[in-house]
C-alpha cells in the first residue's frame, strides 16, 4: 500500500537530515543526499521505503568512515574493523569500502607509500619490519612488495636510521658505542650482516672529525 508525501522538513538539531511525513505522520528520517529525489505529492510503497532507509545507513556510514578517514590516512582493513566495531553489517560496510574506493579516497597502495615514505623519513627501518607493519595494517603482501621494490634499500636505510641515532652516543668509548647503536638498528629489524660495516664506518668517520678538529685546536692554541 502506497502513502503519499505530505511534507519534508530539515530537521533544527541536524541540518543535514530531513523528516519525511507520509499522510500527514512523521514516518522516518532520511540524510539530505538521499531526500533530494523525493517531493511533495510523490507517493511512496513498502519496497521503496525500505530502499530509502538502506540508502541512508549506507549514507550514514559513509560519511562515518569520512570523519574517520579525517584524521590519517587509512587502510582498507582499518575502514572495515572500525565500521564493524560499531555493529554495521558487512553489506553496508562492503558498499561503504567500495564507495570509498570509486571516489580515490581509499587506496591501500598509496597508504603503503605513505606510510613507507614516512617511516623512511622520519625512523628509518629494515623492509623486513615494514612488511610485518604493512601486513598487520591489512595490506596484501603483493602490495608490500611493489611497494618495498620502489624505495631505498636496507642498506641505505640502515645508514640513514644510524645517522639519525649517533648524536646521542658521541661520548661513548668504542666497545659501548658499538653495543648501543648496534642494538639500536637491529631493534629496527636491520641484520647485523650490514649492520657492522655501517657501525664501524660511522665510528671511523666520527674518529676522523675528532683528530681533525684536535689538529685545527693544536695549531690556533
Amino acid at each position: 500500500m502506497s502513502k503519499k508525501i505530505t511534507a519534508l522538513k530539515v530537521q533544527k538539531k541536524n541540518q543535514q537530515r530531513v523528516n519525511v511525513y507520509l499522510d500527514g505522520e512523521f514516518v522516518f528520517g532520511l540524510s539530505r543526499i538521499v531526500a533530494g529525489c523525493l517531493h511533495i505529492g510523490q507517493e511512496l510503497d513498502d519496497d521503496k521505503i525500505v530502499q530509502l532507509k538502506d540508502e541512508d545507513e549506507q549514507e550514514i556510514n559513509y560519511q562515518r568512515a569520512i570523519r574517520f578517514l579525517g584524521y590519517r590516512v587509512r587502510s582498507n582493513s582499518e575502514i572495515k574493523k572500525h565500521l564493524a566495531q560499531k555493529g554495521i553489517s558487512e553489506i553496508i560496510i562492503e558498499d561503504v569500502v567500495s564507495r570509498l574506493e570509486r571516489n580515490g579516497l581509499l587506496d591501500d597502495k598509496k597508504f603503503a607509500q605513505l606510510w613507507v615514505e614516512n617511516r623512511n623519513e622520519f625512523r628509518p627501518r629494515s623492509h623486513r619490519m615494514l612488511f610485518i607493519e604493512l601486513n598487520k595494517k591489512g595490506i596484501h603482501p603483493d602490495t608490500i612488495n611493489q611497494v618495498l621494490d620502489d624505495t631505498s634499500s636496507d642498506e641505505e636505510l640502515v645508514f640513514k636510521a644510524a645517522v639519525n641515532q649517533v648524536r646521542k652516543y658521541r661520548n661513548l668509548e668504542w666497545q659501548d658505542f658499538r653495543r648501543k647503536l648496534s642494538s639500536y638498528l637491529a631493534r629496527r629489524g636491520f641484520s647485523y650482516s650490514i649492520i657492522n660495516p655501517v657501525v664501524n664506518q660511522i665510528w671511523a668517520e666520527r674518529d676522523s672529525e675528532n683528530q681533525s678538529g684536535l689538529i685545527e685546536e693544536n695549531n690556533f692554541g
